[in-house]
């Protein structure tokens, strides 16, 4: 069943087109990747679909019954109310059943009174309710929440509180809780760590509904999408298929559009020879012959060349001698801010030619992490040493290494006044900065310019070290492939931090996962590739075994554990019955003995209070009655011992 139709679309901006001649269909059940370069019109795209904005030509024709729901690039939302709780946000999203609450527990109130017309509205609003899932969506938003990153404690937060990240997520949250029959997705994985992500592609694999995304993100659109759009000079084409095996697709395509091409004009050229030839002998015959063959070569239906491949990005970085075999060793690595720790005891070491890429968590620390390694920020324990001939390049996320008050032209020129203005164009033309564009300020800059800007800057740098964090945010698919191939052939070492999964796959020969705690011991797992190419699956095949081991394990741990403890208590219960059973014998020895001395001596006493020096003085009596009543008590309590 076709879910969502659309049919010659085209959309202008004055006379500039944007989209032209778009006609594609999504099925029930379907999930379609939009890609192409920034500015294509993706997101122009998705608008036109949901009704934002109104098409030049064509039309969109939705199924009945079908709603859309839709997540803008930016996620922005309204903050009307300051009060207003992310929980509160997600529950707007269901107005009708929210009524239906409101209205059930209103007639609640007035069933008491047996009112027939009351049971029997309450019955059919509560039959409604439930139909409708009212039983269960405050558990699945809840759910959903948790699921994007968001934990209990921040229920209650105020959404004018909210991150431009975090709106986006709860935005994402919200369209996903909604669960419309058509899922319009524009960039959802951005602000997502890789935990949250893998979360939600196994979510979009299986929702009933159908699902368009736009992405730049390689590894989920293959793990996600059965289909994809490709946008290419305002117009689009439809592949089966993932992003790998659609962008195979379209190779092959092309290749054969384009001998189809030359076949075509070789064969052409062929007739257009022998009509010339006939011509020239000039026969009657022959004049015949090329009249016919002329016929046949005008009614030849033309086959269009393939336009050639919109310029893409030239990148290959410049290198320095080479560094020392140790790039650098770290050396139990601490961070923490006030009372919160980030990470402890961290130790690994780089070596030349490796190329490390570090994942983890949002906020664990990874561009911490490399800020600490670069001498940027100083550890609150723990050292890092460097090698020799290290000429280090860094890219850092935020591209805060640029000048917003300078023109792009005025920012590769100062960073390198040697080059002349002619080299300096040319580099920047590599990165798609052409004609005017090289004297716009830094300040109005895309993220994705802004992108390619500081990654011209590091490509006119020698080094033998680079230092990349997220360097494929804000890039488009093709500009990532560039960068891709081109850190696969620089010859030195990289460190690289990176949600790309896509990246981490194809380039690591070693995977640094920052996770204090989790899944293994410890605050870092350091692991060795040993299949590069499929790298980020190597990984996690490793870390799917392991956990499945660990579990396997638990309960024999468990059930070995518990007789252990118990042997342990009862010994430990022996051993002390026996220390105990040796005091009390020991004591009753040392009873016995005192009770003899001290019988012997109220026989003495006894004798000299009753037949000596006792009868005639009564001071010596009352000592020796003294005396011998503090014998004769303690002989009482030393009977009493030998008894027990």
């Amino acid at each position: 069943m076709i879910d969502l139709s659309v049919n010659e679309l085209s959309f202008s901006v004055g006379v500039s087109p944007i989209l032209e001649k778009v006609s594609f269909s999504l099925s029930e059940g379907d999930r379609m990747g939009v890609i192409g370069r920034n500015g294509c019109g993706k997101s122009t795209l998705l608008n036109l679909i949901s009704g934002r904005i109104s098409p030049t030509d064509g039309n969109v024709y939705l199924a009945k019954g079908k709603r859309i729901g839709i997540l803008t690039q930016d996620g922005a939302l309204s903050c009307e109310n300051a009060e207003e709780t992310i929980l509160d946000r997600m529950y707007d999203a269901f107005p009708l059943l929210i009524e239906l609450e409101e209205k059930l527990s209103e007639l609640e109130k007035r069933l008491s009174g047996g009112d027939e017309k009351d049971i029997r509205d309450y019955a059919d609003l509560h039959e409604k309710f439930v139909k409708g899932g009212g039983l269960e969506f405050r558990g699945r938003a809840a759910s959903i929440l948790q699921k994007l990153g968001f934990s209990k404690e921040q229920f209650s937060l105020p959404v004018a509180a909210l991150s431009g990240g975090q709106k986006t997520r709860l935005a994402l949250a919200i369209e996903l809780a909604r669960a419309p029959e058509i899922l319009l997705l524009d960039e959802p994985t951005n602000h997502l760590d890789l935990a949250t992500l893998t979360w939600l592609e196994d979510y979009l694999k299986t929702y009933p509904g159908s699902v368009m995304v736009v992405s730049h993100d390689r590894y989920f659109l293959d793990r996600v999408t059965n289909k994809t759009l490709s946008i290419e000079r305002h117009k689009a084409k439809l592949y089966n298929g993932g992003y790998t095996k659609s962008m195979e697709q379209r190779r092959i395509d092309r290749e054969v559009a384009e001998k189809q091409w030359r076949d075509q004009q070789k064969e052409i050229a062929r007739q257009k020879a022998y009509i010339a030839q006939q011509r020239a002998w000039n026969r009657e015959r022959n004049i015949i012959a090329a009249e016919s063959r002329q016929k046949l070569l005008d009614k030849m239906e033309l086959v269009d060349r393939p336009e050639a491949e919109e310029k893409s990005i030239r990148m290959t970085f410049r290198e320095d001698i080479p560094s020392g075999q140790d790039v650098l060793t770290v050396k139990n690595l601490s961070m923490s801010y006030g009372s919160h720790t980030l990470f402890r005891d961290l130790s690994f070491l780089v070596r030349r030619g490796e190329r490390i890429l570090v994942i983890g968590p949002n906020g664990c620390g990874k561009s911490t992490l490399v800020r600490l390694l670069l001498g940027k920020l100083s550890p609150t324990g723990g050292k890092v040493e460097y090698g020799y001939n290290l000429k280090i390049g860094y890219y850092d996320q935020e591209n805060q290494n640029l000048s917003p008050q300078k023109t792009v032209l005025a920012e590769l020129w100062d960073a390198y006044p040697t080059l002349t203005e002619t080299e300096v164009r040319n580099t920047l033309g590599l990165f798609r900065f052409t004609g005017d564009d090289v004297f716009k300020t830094v300040s109005v800059l895309s993220g994705g310019e802004r992108a390619r800007l500081t990654l011209a800057k590091l490509l006119l740098a020698k080094t033998n070290f680079l230092v990349l964090d997220e360097p494929t945010n804000h890039l488009d698919l093709d500009t990532k492939e560039v960068l891709e191939g081109a850190l696969a052939k620089f010859s030195g070492t990289l460190l690289i931090v990176s949600h790309d999964r896509y990246l981490v796959e194809h380039l690591a020969t070693r995977i640094l996962e920052l996770h204090p705690g989790f899944p293994f011991p410890g605050d870092l797992l350091d692991f060795p590739v040993e299949h590069v190419g499929s790298s980020y699956t190597e990984f996690s095949l490793y870390k799917e075994a392991r956990r499945a081991e660990r579990a396997q394990n638990a309960p024999a741990e468990a059930s070995q554990n518990k007789p252990v403890s118990s042997q342990k208590e009862q010994y430990l219960k022996k051993k002390q019955a026996e220390a105990e059973e040796r005091k009390r014998a020991a004591a009753l020895e040392r009873a016995k003995k005192e009770a003899a001395s001290l019988e012997e001596e109220l026989a003495g006493l006894e004798e000299k209070l009753y037949g000596g020096d006792g009868l005639s003085d009564y001071l010596l009596a009352a000592e020796l009655e003294t005396r011998k009543t503090t014998v004769e008590e303690r002989l009482m309590e030393l009977y009493e011992m030998m008894e027990e």
